[in-house]
This record gives structure tokens, sequence and C-alpha cells, in this order.
């Protein structure tokens, strides 16, 4: 491998370690910004979209489901990996209609977050969704997910005394309303 400029660190070489549909391992051959040689592991993982389903009285919709990582339940906003070639918007609508059976009319993009950016490339594209409509979930297999409905306030609350600990839904729950008290303020339709 050609040795290229990464930031201020320079790849002289990259293994793939290991490689799973959602995520790959990579073991690089480094020259660390001080100029010492180096061996650095990153993961990178599919790109993903989070979303929160905001119905007109101020709800909110979470899924709580068991989280075989961490061995543990977790209530958080609706996510799941972008497929090959599909839109953002898109696999955010798919995400929202097969895990808690909500269709969105209208559909706000509010950034990205990256977690864990020192190992971990793994962008999470984050929506609000809004003017709900409800049909049928179409969980997969593996997924056994309780829809949790709480006003926001609630969420941000739960998110505030440590109840929501996902990253993603941390931020776009803290996102969601700021963006609705601004739109208030602003005299918009929230």
């Amino acid at each position: 491998m050609t040795p290229r400029t990464h930031g201020p660190w320079t790849i002289n070489g990259s293994t793939l370690k290991y490689k799973h549909k959602l995520l790959e391992v990579y073991e690089e051959q480094v020259t660390r910004p001080n100029g010492t040689p180096g061996v650095y592991a990153t993961v990178k993982i599919k790109p993903g979209a989070a979303v929160l389903a905001l119905d007109e009285d101020g709800y909110v919709y979470l899924a709580r489901q068991f989280r075989y990582a961490t061995g543990r339940e977790s209530l958080e906003v609706v996510a799941g990996a972008i497929d090959d070639g599909e839109r953002l918007e898109d696999a955010a609508r798919r995400e929202l209609r097969e895990e808690l059976g909500i269709e969105a009319r209208e559909l706000i993009p509010l950034g990205r977050v990256d977690p864990m950016e020192s190992l971990i490339d793994s962008p999470s594209h984050l929506f609000l969704a809004r003017r709900l409509q409800f049909i049928e979930a179409q969980q997969q297999g593996s997924e056994q997910i309780q829809i949790v409905k709480v006003s926001l306030a609630e969420a941000c609350r739960l998110v505030y005394v440590n109840e929501i600990t996902h990253g993603s839904s941390c931020v776009l729950i803290l996102r969601a309303d700021k963006f609705l008290r601004d739109e208030t303020h602003a005299g918009g339709e929230a």
C-alpha cells in the first residue's frame, strides 16, 4: 500500500482483520503526528438512521428492547443501518415502519452524531418524524420491541437521569426538544 495522509497521521498499511455484514475491523500501520510508528485499530460500522416519532399531542414513541452486546434492556429511539444504495430518509422511514409500525408524513433531518469517533467510524443520521400514521409493525426475528409512549419532556428527563443511555437517542431527543422550542419561538407549528 502506498502511504496516505490521514489528517496529521500517515497510514502506511491497512489489514482487514474481521468482516461482518454490519461492520469491519482494521489494523493499520501508522506514523503518528509526532513521527513515531505505531499500530491503530479502527472499526467501521455501516452508517445508520435514528428516528424520534412525535405525535400531535407532544408524545414520542421509543423502543424498549434487550441489547445483546450490553446484556441489558435499552430504552431508545428507533435506529438501524442504512442499506447499500438506500437514501437516508428512506432508511429512517423503513426503520420506523418496521420497528414501531409508524409512518411519518414529515421527516425533519436534525444532523448526525459520531459515537466513539476515536475508534469507531459509524455515523448516525438523526430525524424527527411528525404527522404520524399508525400501521402494523414488521419487526425482524431478532427484535422483541416494546413500544413506550412518553411526553417529549419525560424523554428529556430520562436522558438527564441516565435511564436513556443510547448515544444517538440522547442526542436526538435533546436536539428535537431544542428544534421544537426554537420552532415555537419562531411562530412555527410545534
